[in-house]
């Protein structure tokens, strides 16, 4: 009975080795990200389902929050532990690592799968440094959006969508008389920058959005343009509950899910929460681009890929960026998530309306880039303290405000 017992514990072990050999085989790779969310959590389902069908092995570090994110992205490389891989932002941020050389590129993999040619060229020119590309886009979302509720306007005898910033405002009117929140207000920094930027877009145009943000320019007419976005901004004040201080963007989508607000000036990812929740576009939630805007704001998102010194890690990386760049898994992220594919040859025939309003501005390029893309790191957390100071200080005198603005690019 010892002996039978030796030798089942010996073969035991032998599978157990085996098994533990064929899992290191395996191209194993951890991923980073702030993808917590319903929606989000979905969408990256998509890719390690499929990077899980292709036999890698696939290990999630997902941290609530992007801020969080970076922080603890940035500790691990400070650390030298890297994760195999980072969810972020195409554009400034990640140029910063990889012009420290702590990215591997991949070359190869977007040869392969001929990316030149299936992304817009500002896209692919994102991606791409020094002749090399580091970065696999997942998909670009628009952030000029109002979602709203069909029951909220409905209740408050709203019929149809307003086109200017009266109109729009007479609507909140008619919602707090209807007891329902007018607006569904995330109040943190980076939201906030996002309504502030939206806003600008529909005072300044394309061509003046992109002075203020890439040529820094400090024209009046700039200015001017800075103190009607910081006027309409204070006044959405009056239309925000007491709760919102602090509150998060999907618990914020949460209100307009159960209509106990009207709308949610956000990112169209907020479409990913209606979705898991059920709604359908057109049905049960509308999405308009704000009043008076000739264009939207776009942020573009990508996996990164650190160098770890593991040649097995080399490997999984390039699988991953392959998962993420084949076009169906394009499609199904974009339709979980709430975003566009960044490929320019999928089907875009499963699109949900909004995403199909999207395309068509992206198509037409009435497009600008979200500060995140050109400017620097620092430059963005000095927006979001501007933004968020005149927000939470509750000034209504936006000319001074407008002057103080243009410090952030200093």
């Amino acid at each position: 009975m010892k002996n039978m017992m030796k030798l089942f514990l010996a073969g035991a072990a032998i599978v157990g080795l085996s098994a533990s050999a064929y899992a290191e085989d395996k191209p194993t790779i951890e991923i980073m990200s702030s993808w917590t969310s319903g929606g989000e959590a979905a969408a990256l389902n998509v890719i390690k389902t499929e990077y899980e069908k292709r036999g890698g092995v696939w290990k999630d570090s997902s941290i609530a929050g992007f801020g969080a994110a970076d922080a603890a992205f940035q500790n691990r490389i400070v650390a030298g532990d890297a994760p195999g891989a980072k969810q972020g932002v195409i554009g400034l941020a990640a140029a910063d690592f990889i012009n420290q050389g702590l990215f591997n590129p991949i070359d190869d993999v977007a040869a392969a799968g001929k990316w030149a040619a299936a992304l817009p060229k500002s896209i692919h020119d994102l991606i791409t440094y020094d002749g090399k590309v580091y970065l696999a886009p997942t998909g670009a979302h628009g952030e000029s959006w109002i979602f709203y509720s069909k029951d909220a306007f409905e209740k408050a005898g709203i019929s149809q969508e307003p086109k200017t910033w009266d109109e729009l405002f007479a609507d909140l009117d008619k919602m707090k008389a209807a007891g329902i929140v007018p607006v569904a207000w995330g109040g943190q920094p980076w939201q906030q920058t996002k309504v502030f930027n939206m806003i600008l877009l529909s005072q300044v145009g394309i061509d003046g959005f992109l002075k203020i943000y890439v040529d820094k320019d400090k024209s009046p007419a700039s200015v001017e343009g800075v103190k009607k976005t910081l006027e309409i901004l204070g006044k959405l004040r009056g239309y925000v509950d007491a709760g919102a201080a602090g509150r998060n963007w999907n618990d914020a989508t949460a209100m307009l899910i159960t209509a106990k607000a009207g709308v949610q000036f956000m990112g169209d990812w907020a479409k990913g929460e209606f979705t898991v929740a059920g709604k359908e576009p057109g049905k049960d939630y509308g999405c308009m681009i704000v009043p008076e805007s000739k264009g939207m704001v776009y942020i573009a998102d990508a996996l990164w890929f650190p160098k770890t010194g593991k040649a097995e890690t080399d490997k999984a990386q390039k699988l991953l960026a392959e998962v993420v760049m084949d076009p169906a898994i394009q499609v199904e992220f974009a339709l979980k998530k709430g975003s566009v594919p960044m490929r320019s040859d999928v089907d875009k025939s499963k699109l949900d309306v909004c995403a199909q309003k999207g395309v068509e501005l992206m198509t037409a390029g009435a497009i600008v880039p979200d500060q995140a893309i050109v400017l620097t790191p620092q430059q963005v957390g000095a927006l979001d303290d501007f933004v968020d100071e005149y927000w939470s200080g509750g000034s209504n005198d936006a000319a001074p405000a407008a002057e103080n603005f243009f410090a952030i690019f200093e």
